[in-house]
């Protein structure tokens, strides 16, 4: 019997649990208010807080700890790496904690799993599909000019874990089927996987793509260059409209799909327009990908928190079904994902990586 300590830390919570096995026995998510964050100069300082309140939980619940022998954390924004399961070692540990690609909350998974491994008897951490995923295909990469580069940043793990989850229910292997899947949450990534591997998907963490509830997604370059150097706005500023107040915060005043669903059906005709464009821009997104497959599609995955609007499956299904059936996995539930993963490692279905990456 494996036991598993899957965490995965947010920008304002942390969440974690225990498996036995694929039975999850445990789970907890904490909830940090933004006054205790502020006490904090950077996400690297809040590690000795967030540990402390991870090991105190597990106490608290009685939890055996000495018989957790994998702990796997969110993988973070390290190098681009290939998909798969990875060793936390000590390299990969000195680009989390200086953020060479970025600083996030998840750069703390790998260095929580990590401490906590070090306080048990023969446990050992890892990472797993980190949104760093890179596995584009050469062609993918070229922007448009040398001094630009397309980037692989996006919902790694639980486009992952629905490629798989769905495979399994086709009874299919992933690495024999083209898919295009679809993470509709805060950010959209729309990814073509192609026998196991995501050869070509949206930069979502830049907000690149389809607009979402907080992003606003590939704009206007000209438009934009223009705006850049008005002189009426701040890199900061600018930054802020392309990731975090852009799509439906820009549009509507909120982030909460929920909320902007409510007022469509109360037929407020500004939010009808702004959620049927989001619409628009995600379905021609997966039609991009059908190209990017060649036309040979083995079905449609549409995953993440919006997921659940039947209003958006409707409109997905009525704008793509011509490329293939359009399947739908609402929801994502990423502690699962990282725990299914840390067993494959486990029972020997697959040999974890070494963090090694080429720059």
């Amino acid at each position: 019997m494996h036991q598993v300590l899957a965490i995965n830390p947010g920008s304002t919570s942390t969440k974690f649990a225990v498996y036995n096995e694929t039975e999850c026995i445990f789970t907890k998510t904490i909830r940090h208010p933004l006054e205790q964050l502020l006490r904090y100069k950077n996400i690297i300082d809040q590690f000795a807080f967030r540990k402390g309140v991870i090991i105190e939980a597990l106490v608290d619940e009685g939890i055996e700890v000495d018989a957790i022998k994998y702990i796997i954390g969110r993988g973070g924004l390290t190098y681009p790496l290939e998909s798969g399961v990875y060793k936390v070692n000590n390299l990969m540990l000195d680009h989390l904690r200086e953020g060479i690609m970025g600083h996030h909350a998840s750069n703390l998974g790998g260095m929580l799993a990590d401490y906590i491994a070090l306080q048990i008897p023969n446990a050992k951490a890892y990472i797993a599909d980190p949104v760093v995923t890179d596995e584009m295909d050469e062609v993918a990469r070229l922007a448009g000019h040398p001094r630009f580069k397309r980037q692989s940043i996006f919902h790694a793990l639980n486009q992952k874990a629905t490629a798989r989850l769905h495979a399994n229910k086709m009874a299919k292997n992933y690495n024999d089927m083209c898919l295009i899947v679809a993470h509709l949450g805060g950010g959209i990534s729309v990814g073509a996987h192609k026998n196991g591997r995501v050869i070509d998907v949206n930069n979502a963490l830049d907000g690149e793509g389809p607009f979402s509830p907080e992003r606003s997604g590939t704009l206007p370059v000209g438009q934009l260059i223009d705006l850049c150097f008005s002189g009426k706005f701040s890199q900061e500023q600018i930054r802020r409209m392309v990731v975090g107040e852009g799509g439906f915060v820009a549009y509507l005043g909120t982030n909460d799909a929920l909320e902007v669903e409510k007022r469509v059906e109360q037929n407020e005709e500004k939010a009808k327009t702004v959620q049927e464009a989001m619409f628009y821009q995600v379905a021609k997104m997966i039609g991009e990908m059908a190209v990017v497959l060649g036309g040979k599609v083995d079905g449609i995955l549409l995953t993440g928190g919006m997921a659940y609007n039947k209003h958006l499956e409707n409109y997905i299904r009525n704008k793509t079904g011509f490329i293939s059936e359009v399947f739908v996995y609402p929801g994502e539930d990423e502690l699962e994902a990282l725990a299914v993963n840390a067993l494959r490692v486990a029972n020997g279905e697959i040999e974890a990586k070494e963090y090694n990456p080429v720059k």
